[in-house]
C-alpha cells in the first residue's frame, strides 16, 4: 500500500491512485498492494448507484449515468453495454427538468436515474430521480412505480436506497433532478426526506438529518443500525422492531481534514467498516467512527459498490469514470440474482 502523509490531504493533492493510512487498522482491510483500477475513464456523463447482480459465473456490474438516462451494464470482461434506457425520466420535455452539474469538462443536466439496489426477489430498485419516484423492473422488463407521492404532494428527487432482510425499502432524497433544485418551482416538498416503503405504504422517518439534504444509506451488519450521510457528517440510527428509526446521533463529521468535498454513495463491509464517497475520496470509517483511511482516485468518486463473487472488489463511480480497488473484507450487498428481462 502507499502510504501517504495525513498532512498531504490538508494540503497537496496525493498521487493519483494512492491509498492515504490514517490508521494501522487500515491494513487489515485493504491489501498492501491494493491501488484503484481505472476501467472505463472519461466516457461517462455522471454515473452514480452501482450494485452488484449475480447471473452465470461472473455476475455484472450495474450503474447509472444521469447525463445520459440509461443504466449500463458492465462485466469482468469489460464488454459495456446500455441496459436501460430512460432510467430516471420517461417524459419527453427536458425544458423545466434536471438539475445542473459539471462533470470536470462538461456542463450537463441530471435527468436520468440515481440510487440502485435489489430487492429480495432479484429484481432492480431504482431511484428514478426526474421521474420523482421509485420505480421497481419486472423480471419482464415492465417497470412498476412503488412511490411517488408523499401526502399527495410529489416527491423532491429519490436519490439513493437500501433493502433490509425483511423487504422493507428505505431511501433518500434531494433536488437534484429537478431545474433549480432547492428553488425549483416544481418543488412540493419544503423538505428532504429519509423515507421507508413497507407493505405497499410510505412512511417519512427524518427530514433534513443534521440540518443537510440525506445522500447516502446503509445498514450495519446486523441491521440494528442505519447509516445515512449528509453535507460532510454521518448520522447513526437505531433501527426499531416496526422498522422504524431512532435516537440519531453524528457517527463522524469528515470536515475534520478541511479538504472539500461532501458525503455521498456508502456501503459496509461485513466487520461493519464504514466505505463513504466524501472529501479526497473514499473514507474507510470504523463502526466506532474512526477514520483509517482513504482511496484516492484522480476523479471525485460519487458512488461505491461491493462486487465479484466473493464480494471484496470496491467498485467506484463518479463523474466520467468507473473504477475498482481489492479489498480483504467481504462487504455487504443486496441479494443477487438476475434482473430485469
Amino acid at each position: 500500500m502507499l502510504i501517504v502523509p495525513r498532512a498531504m490531504l490538508e494540503g497537496q493533492a496525493p498521487p493519483q491512485n494512492a491509498v492515504v493510512r490514517v490508521d494501522p487498522a487500515l491494513d487489515a482491510i485493504v491489501p498492501a498492494a491494493a491501488k484503484a483500477e481505472l476501467l472505463k475513464g472519461d466516457y461517462f456523463g455522471a454515473i452514480e448507484g452501482p450494485v452488484w447482480a449475480d447471473e452465470g459465473r461472473s455476475g455484472y456490474l450495474l450503474f447509472s449515468d444521469m447525463a445520459a438516462n440509461v443504466i449500463y451494464k458492465w462485466t469482468p470482461a469489460g464488454a459495456l453495454s446500455v441496459f436501460l434506457d430512460k432510467s430516471g425520466f420517461t417524459g419527453t420535455d427536458l425544458n423545466s427538468v434536471g438539475g445542473q452539474y459539471t462533470n470536470g469538462r462538461l456542463h450537463v443536466l441530471l435527468i436520468g436515474s440515481n440510487g440502485l439496489t435489489l430487492d429480495r426477489q432479484g429484481r432492480l430498485i431504482i431511484a428514478a430521480m426526474t421521474d420523482r419516484s421509485v420505480t421497481r423492473l419486472e423480471k419482464n422488463g415492465a417497470r412498476t412505480t412503488l412511490v411517488d407521492k408523499y401526502e399527495g404532494k410529489r416527491l423532491n428527487s429519490p436519490n439513493d436506497l437500501v433493502v433490509k432482510s425483511d423487504g422493507a425499502i428505505y431511501f433518500t432524497e434531494t433536488t437534484s433532478g429537478m431545474r433549480g433544485r432547492d428553488e425549483s418551482p416544481a418543488r412540493e416538498l419544503p423538505f428532504h426526506g429519509v423515507y421507508l416503503i413497507k407493505d405497499g405504504a410510505l412512511r417519512l422517518l427524518d427530514k433534513d438529518p443534521q440540518g443537510s439534504a440525506p445522500n447516502g444509506i446503509a445498514f450495519s451488519p446486523d441491521e440494528k443500525t442505519l447509516y445515512i450521510n449528509g453535507g460532510t457528517k454521518i448520522t447513526r440510527y437505531d433501527v426499531l422492531a416496526d422498522d422504524t428509526i431512532a435516537n440519531p446521533r453524528v457517527l463522524i463529521d469528515l470536515n475534520v481534514e478541511k479538504t472539500p468535498g461532501n458525503t455521498d454513495g456508502m456501503k459496509v463491509d461485513r466487520n461493519g467498516n464504514i466505505y463513504c464517497s466524501g472529501p479526497g475520496g473514499v473514507w474507510i470509517i470504523s463502526p466506532q467512527g474512526k477514520h483509517l483511511g482513504t482511496i484516492v482516485t484522480p476523479d471525485r468518486v460519487a458512488n461505491i459498490a461491493f462486487g465479484d463473487a466473493d464480494s471484496r472488489t470496491l467498485y467506484m463511480v463518479g463523474g466520467r469514470s468507473l473504477w475498482r480497488i481489492r479489498v480483504n473484507i467481504p462487504g455487504i450487498r443486496p441479494v443477487t440474482g438476475a434482473v430485469g428481462s
